[in-house]
Parts: C-alpha cells; sequence; structure tokens
C-alpha cells in the first residue's frame, strides 16, 4: 500500500479544493465498484450493490480534504498574511513549507517574538513566496495552499503531510481491492470539507441514508514523552471509537466491532478522544438518525505538516474492514 499512500498524501487538496485528489482516487477505484460518481459537493461515492436478504446499506466515509491555508491580505513588501482552513496549530507552522494551488511555493515565518519562550499566534505568522512586493506577488487574496512534505517511508512507520486522512482513504481503497463478497449494500464515500465543519458527510449521508455508518479516519496517540494521557499507541492495531469530542458512538457499533476483530484475531485498541470528531457524527444524525462508529488509525503529530503512522496498524485497519463488511451485521 506504500505507493498508494505516497501518492495520495504527495496530492494537494485542501478543503473545499478537493478536485485533484478526487481524480486520483477515481483512478484507483474505477475497476473495484459498479457505479461511481461526484455529487453536488465534490463527494466520490462508490456503490457497490450485492445487498442479501439479510444485509444492510452501509456506508464508509474516509474524507479527502486536507487542512491549509488561505490568503488574507498580501503586503506592500509582498508578505501574505493568512487564515486557517481547518485546525492549525501555530507551533507546527514556523519554517514549514508550503505550495499554493498554482503551484507557487512558499516557507512560512513570523513577526519578530519579543518573548521566545511563546509561540507565534495566526495572526503573526506569514508566508513568504519570495516577492518583493504586492504587485509581483503571484498570490492573491482567497489563493488556497497546503503543506508541502515528503512521503517518508521509516519501514514500519511512514511520515507524510495529510496522513488524515488519507490513510483512511488508501484504507477504503484496500478494502474495495481486498473484499470479495459481502451480503450489504455498500457506498464508500471518499468526503469533502470534512476539516470545516463535516460537510461533504453531512450531505452524501442524506442522500445515500445508510442503515449504518462507519467513517475511517485518524485519531491521536499518547505513546510520545509527556504526552497526553491517552490509551492508543502507534502499532498496537486499530482504534474502535467509543467516543470523542463530537459524538458517542453507538454501543452496539462498538460491540460489533470487537467482537470481529477478536474473532479474526486481528489486534485492537478502544479509543476516547477527549476533543476532535469525524464524518461519523454527521452519519449518526442524518435524516432520522444513523447508528455509526468510527475505525480510526493512531496517528501521531496530528495537524501537523509530518503526521506518522505504523503500517501495521494500516494493514489491520483493512483487515478488520474487510472482515466487518464480510459477514452479516447482528447488532
Amino acid at each position: 500500500m506504500k505507493k498508494l499512500i505516497q501518492k495520495l498524501t504527495e496530492t494537494f487538496s485542501p478543503s473545499g479544493y478537493e478536485t485533484a485528489i478526487c481524480e486520483v482516487i477515481r483512478k484507483e477505484i474505477k475497476p473495484l465498484a459498479g457505479e461511481i460518481r461526484v455529487d453536488a459537493l465534490g463527494n466520490l461515492i462508490a456503490h457497490k450493490v450485492s445487498k442479501s436478504k439479510s444485509g444492510l446499506k452501509i456506508m464508509l466515509a474516509g474524507h479527502m480534504d486536507e487542512i491549509g491555508l488561505m490568503a488574507t491580505h498580501i503586503d506592500e513588501n509582498g508578505f501574505i498574511r493568512f487564515t486557517g482552513l481547518g485546525g492549525i496549530r501555530p507551533a507546527a507552522l514556523t519554517g514549514g513549507r508550503v505550495r499554493f494551488m498554482d503551484g507557487t511555493p512558499g516557507v512560512i515565518n513570523s513577526d519578530r517574538l519579543t518573548d521566545l519562550t511563546k509561540t507565534p499566534t495566526l495572526e503573526q505568522c506569514f508566508i513568504d513566496v519570495g516577492a518583493s512586493s504586492r504587485k509581483d506577488c503571484p498570490v492573491k487574496v482567497g489563493d488556497v495552499c497546503a503543506f508541502e512534505r515528503p512521503f517518508l517511508d521509516l519501514g514500519n512507520r511512514m511520515i507524510a503531510k495529510s496522513m488524515d486522512d488519507r490513510i483512511g482513504c488508501a484504507v477504503m481503497i484496500e478494502t474495495l481491492r481486498n473484499l470479495k463478497t459481502s451480503p450489504h449494500e455498500l457506498f464508500f464515500v471518499f468526503t469533502t470539507q470534512e476539516e470545516v465543519g463535516l460537510r461533504g458527510a453531512t450531505t452524501s449521508a442524506f442522500g445515500v441514508d445508510p442503515d449504518l455508518g462507519l467513517s475511517v479516519d485518524v485519531t491521536g496517540t499518547g505513546d510520545t514523552p509527556k504526552g497526553s494521557k491517552m490509551e492508543v499507541a502507534l502499532g498496537k492495531g486499530p482504534a474502535v471509537k467509543v467516543k470523542d469530542g463530537g459524538m458517542l458512538a453507538d454501543p452496539r457499533i462498538v460491540n460489533w466491532m470487537i467482537r470481529t476483530a477478536e474473532k479474526a484475531k486481528i489486534p485492537y485498541q478502544r479509543e476516547v478522544l477527549e476533543g476532535g470528531t469525524t464524518d461519523a457524527r454527521a452519519i449518526q444524525v442524518a435524516r432520522a438518525g444513523v447508528p455509526a462508529g468510527c475505525l480510526s488509525v493512531p496517528t501521531r503529530y496530528v495537524h501537523s505538516p509530518s503526521e506518522m503512522v505504523d503500517t501495521r496498524d494500516v494493514q489491520n485497519s483493512v483487515k478488520l474492514l474487510v472482515a466487518l463488511l464480510s459477514a452479516p451485521v447482528d447488532l
């Protein structure tokens, strides 16, 4: 899967500008699904029809967008002030490189800090694209960029920008490849604008109207020095979400996922994330409500330009998703 993950993570597609990653994913899944379409909000929906009497209509959601930056002002010397598209962490910005959608590269820095013990705020940061004036700056107000970082293969660990949530997209693509049969009618939805409010999942879940929903996304870890107090670590298997900052997973879904993992002897972890949420929240409250849960890939340094996952967790996420979708669901 590493070549696929590299291809996905090195594609630039911030929230609202998912056309490029949509085309990459469409080419990957074209031989794997019966019907593929893009809806009005840009969600890529792959439909596999094979529902039996015991089957359900199941929606899988992994978001295609990544966090990014949008230019808000260009000063007389050509320096660009910006706002965030999604949850931007100023501590991870200084010295980082970006690339605008037209290919213009730049570097992030900040105003001079009088107190070096403090992190610059977003308002104190700027992007330098090598311009000397507003007139010769190729960037205009409203232009969008994403972090520029190469994919790094460290063997059992991989590092890239936009692992959130291209790694979830990779898991869904690989699941489509490995899923031989299923009693269910499946909708693999690669959603847009998750980072700015779960917007693609909100509209696509309304359109699909599933019986059951699962998001495939990342979650943080508690395995770094003096890190968060969290019982999730790299290399210990995919995480079954119990709760996050936006939803309580349906206990029946949690139990179904855990039973399936134990039966297939797939390592797993239980996840309680105190902040943040996923597309599962939007699916859960669609129409009259949907039983929903989330399969999470443990990820270090989420919402930074260098996010890290464990190769074995990714592979086991595929195995678990295939096992979940291959058999009837008894909640």
